[in-house]
């Protein structure tokens, strides 16, 4: 049995769609939603979807290491992240290498670091005149935006996109591939 922890700090239609993905497949087990937010509405999606949920604070998160010890007495085979907004930890970093990762609103190395999400990355996008977005699922290292891409999916952007039309396409994305590739890492050789 493979498990995955999903961290999200937002609506959690991604972790729904992984859910969902993985709900019928019995080698596969959701185990825990993690969330920084109380107010996050993947708490509820985590509720009615029966993942238990696990939420924290700032100090918790970066000034201990009990999510780390929470995760690897579980144990988790992949950390996969939603939506989630804060830089990871460098000692859960360390404790899951190439076990952590990460779906961007963009096609990476472009509109990405910190301060780069949601809605930003959008606007950003369409001031810049881009003609394509996209996403682009990566591994987690210590630094925002910045591990190994695993994949990347490509839609159009046109002149008279407005930033809430890129993010409609390219939350179509998201839900289509993200499930999919979560899939595939964790059922590479290398976990």
């Amino acid at each position: 049995m493979k498990r995955i922890a999903i961290f999200a700090s937002g609506s959690g239609s991604n972790a729904e769609k992984i859910a969902q993905y993985f709900a019928d497949k019995a080698t596969v087990d959701i185990t825990l939603i993690v969330s920084n937010n109380p107010k996050a509405g993947v708490i509820e999606r985590g509720r009615r979807l029966h993942i238990p949920v696990l939420l924290f604070d700032r100090t918790t998160f970066y000034d201990t290491n009990r999510i780390t010890q929470i995760l690897l007495s579980q144990p988790i085979d992949l950390i996969v992240l939603a939506g989630f907004m804060w830089l990871m930890p460098s000692d859960l970093v360390r404790a899951f290498p190439h076990k952590i990762i990460n779906i961007h609103p963009a096609l990476l190395p472009k509109f990405g670091g910190k301060g780069m999400y949601g809605h930003f990355v959008h606007e950003a996008v369409v001031a810049a005149g881009e003609t394509e977005s996209g996403i682009t699922i990566h591994y987690v290292n210590e630094h925002y935006d910045e591990g190994q891409i695993i994949y990347q999916a490509h839609c159009p952007v046109s002149p008279t996109d407005t930033p809430e039309d890129v993010a409609h396409n390219v939350q179509i994305l998201e839900h289509l591939h993200y499930p999919r590739v979560v899939n595939e890492v964790l059922m590479n050789d290398e976990l």
